[in-house]
């Protein structure tokens, strides 16, 4: 029997970061945008909470809930407050993944609490895969990788890092044997002061603009060999194989973006449904000739697309965090799917509720211009549309997935 009635505690959870979202992010959002600052009192605030910690992250993604939906409920009820906020607030939970992903039982249990502190010591975490020439091709990383004795050298740069820069934990991908490709990368993690890495320029964004995006340079980053997640014996055994022609799922990068996939296409859905929510109360205030404008069909159908196309979304959002939370395989791409629809669904109702609002839609007196240029951002990171396309085909026609 399948279900779609949300537990109790899902419920609670939902009401408590929605209470959060509507409170004490919403009233911020502009501000922050305009400022293109990381809104740390409103970090500080979720911290207090309980909302930016450890503890959350473990209730949300690995707790007991079998339905694998606190994750996707949190995030779009989140993301519904604000985009940048919401990013800055949930920005270390990807170099969380990469630990998880990649690193040994000890590591993740060393590494997960530094992605975040305390309420009293609020720390940042930071997942660096992205280079000047290798965004969606993440084969073709230039940053490497060293052995020096016992300790790793790390050089290169990376881009639109998500926390660059200012996080406590970098947590990098780079290159160890370039010439295999994603098969010869390994994951580092490089903590706050680690002499050789530095923040570069710090990018000036469409969107997202209390997300914290910067350059991160890496210039002989010098780090110990107990910093490789997974560890050296790993790392031998996988380029050994990877020599030797055998196939594997991929670098951690590529792991970890599978893992967050469904979850940056529930933050989509939440924006896309605070777009429509505020185009529909409009439509139901704003009259001309004389009744309310929700009356007029091509109002009304559009609408009704925009609702259809969020439910739609959210129902493979959902679908694919549930496979993900009960270890089933993506044997048709269905976290890209997710993620390709999702994006995508919320550029499209964000333009139609500009539409709808007409010259107040394109103001920033008014926020759905706001959600727009949040929601575009969504069919380019973590994957373009075009690489979800790209995963997507390959599983569905037996070809090496990515």
């Amino acid at each position: 029997m399948v279900s779609f009635e949300l537990s109790a505690e899902q419920l609670e959870m939902k009401q408590w970061i929605h209470d959060f979202a509507e409170k004490r992010i919403r009233p911020a959002a502009a501000e922050w945008d305009e400022r293109e600052e990381t809104p740390w009192p409103l970090i500080q605030e979720a911290a207090d909470i309980g909302l930016y910690s450890v503890d959350f992250l473990q209730q949300s993604f690995a707790g007991d809930d079998a339905s694998g939906l606190l994750g996707p409920i949190a995030q779009e009820e989140l993301f519904w407050g604000d985009a940048g906020i919401g990013l800055s607030i949930m920005g270390s939970s990807l170099a969380a993944a990469g630990i998880f992903a990649s690193g040994t039982p000890d590591q993740v249990v060393q590494w997960l609490p530094e992605c975040y502190g305390t309420a009293k010591d609020i720390k940042l975490g930071a997942f660096a895969v992205t280079e000047p020439n290798a965004g969606s091709d993440v084969r073709s990383l230039k940053t490497i990788a060293k052995r020096d004795g016992s300790d790793w050298v790390l050089n290169g740069t990376k881009v639109f890092i998500t926390n660059g820069g200012i996080a406590d934990t970098h947590v990098v991908v780079a290159a160890v044997e370039p010439e295999l490709g994603a098969k010869g990368q390994a994951t580092f993690v490089v903590p706050k002061g680690t002499k050789g890495i530095s923040q570069g320029a710090k990018h000036k964004k469409m969107g997202i603009r209390a997300s914290h995006t910067a350059e991160v340079i890496l210039d002989d980053c010098r780090i110990p060999g107990e910093y490789l997640l997974g560890g050296e014996e790993k790392l031998e055994s996988r380029l050994a194989k990877a020599k030797e022609g055998h196939v594997s799922k991929g670098s951690g990068a590529l792991r970890t973006f599978e893992m967050t996939r469904p979850l940056v296409g529930a933050q989509a859905v939440g924006i896309a449904r605070a777009a429509y929510e505020f185009a529909l109360d409009y439509a139901h205030e704003r009259t001309a000739f004389g009744r309310a404008i929700i009356e007029n069909q091509a109002i009304a159908f559009k609408l009704a697309d925009m609702i259809t196309e969020i439910e739609a979304s959210r129902l493979l959002v959902w679908h694919a965090a549930w496979m993900a939370r009960n270890g089933q395989e993506f044997d048709k791409g269905q976290g890209s799917m997710s993620k390709l629809k999702a994006g995508e669904m919320a550029v499209w109702v964000t333009e139609q509720a500009i539409q709808i609002l007409g010259g107040y839609g394109y103001v920033r007196e008014y926020p759905v211009e706001r959600w727009h240029r949040d929601s575009k951002i969504y069919t380019i990171f973590e994957g373009t549309s075009e690489i979800q396309r790209l995963v997507i085909s390959r599983a569905i026609s037996g070809a090496r997935a990515m």
